[in-house]
């Protein structure tokens, strides 16, 4: 299970970080004449019955085939690198709508891939924000103690009894509610990040506070060893399983209040996707139950959220299994 949530991870991570090579069109073209057009059929049999290896749709009674390699839209691959290169396409006028289009014509396939860049971005870099601070201070506390520790731990309780879901709606409707997406991303990152470093900092105090206190540390303090060689040499390699570990859960919350905020209007607005305002369509009613693929942004959550679940659950069991020495 390991392994095939590795595996669905850099997939789903892989596939958003080539959203320009992957997606047939730009995340922000229009195809009024298209508003939620289902997901296209794609066709392996013809009306003749013959099979063709070459997928096919039918467009106004005629077959078009997809290709592959095609020039398409501008990009910037890895946000890098100038290209027109697409994994597929298909020759106009046909339109190739894998997931359907939104209320505008969008193509719901090419937001999907763009959006997941945005939202796992968010998590992934959110959470090593609130990794590196709680690292930060719960390694000065744990080492240190005294008023720092008194200082860290009184705040960590703090933080840990505010609703922090409520607490980032109040800190964002203070924030300009239109703003570039560039800005509204790097603020929803210091939100969330900063919100929720008190948890880690508290576990890694532990371990620290353990790990200062064995035989091979004292005996490097005895001969000189500096604090900072002791932490960075001896006691933070200690706190890595804690580390990863609240990541794996880390991540999954900070993508889901990414999504959270975005649906509310809270987060990156349009026309920029993330799977979050792609769902906003939802909270009409005639779009919530007449179009079911308008629910897929949400339910790509899902198998990301059970990976990282499998992830956590791994580490857990691995770091509490106990050392068999041989003598």
């Amino acid at each position: 299970m390991t392994r095939l949530a590795l595996s669905l991870l850099a997939i789903v991570h892989g596939a958003v970080l080539l959203a320009g090579f992957l997606a047939p069109y730009d995340f922000a073209a229009q195809n009024r004449a298209f508003p939620f057009s289902p997901p296209t059929r794609l066709h392996f049999v013809d009306s003749q019955g013959k099979f063709h290896i070459r997928p096919f749709l039918y467009e106004q009674n005629r077959a078009y085939p997809i290709h592959f390699f095609v020039q398409g839209t501008p990009y910037k691959l890895l946000a890098i690198f100038s290209s027109r290169l697409h994994l597929f396409g298909v020759e106009a006028p046909a339109r190739v709508f894998l997931l359907g289009t939104d209320a505008y014509g969008r193509d719901q396939f090419s937001r999907l891939l763009y959006g997941g860049r945005l939202s796992l971005l968010a998590g992934l870099l959110a959470a090593a924000l609130s990794l590196g601070l709680g690292l930060l201070l719960g390694a000065a506390a744990g080492f240190y103690g005294g008023w720092i520790d008194e200082i860290v731990m009184r705040g960590a309780e703090l933080f840990i009894a505010l609703p922090w879901l409520y607490l980032l709606f109040a800190v964002r409707a203070f924030l300009p509610l239109h703003i570039p997406a560039g800005q509204a991303f790097l603020l929803i990152l210091m939100i969330i990040g900063l919100i929720g470093w008190a948890r880690p900092a508290r576990l890694i105090r532990g371990v620290v506070l353990s790990a200062k206190e064995r035989t091979y540390i004292l005996a490097a303090r005895g001969f000189g060893a500096s604090d900072l060689y002791l932490l960075r040499r001896h006691v933070l390699p200690q706190t890595m399983g804690v580390v990863l570990t609240q990541a794996t859960l880390l991540i999954p919350q900070y993508i889901l209040a990414e999504v959270t905020l975005s649906y509310l209007g809270l987060g990156v607005g349009e026309p920029e996707p993330s799977w979050g305002n792609m769902l906003a369509g939802l909270q009409q009613y005639h779009v919530l139950v007449s179009y079911w693929w308008m629910f897929l942004p949400g339910l790509a959550l899902i198998p990301v959220f059970l990976a990282y679940f499998v992830l956590a659950n791994a580490l857990l069991e691995f770091s509490s299994t106990p050392c068999q020495v041989s003598v």
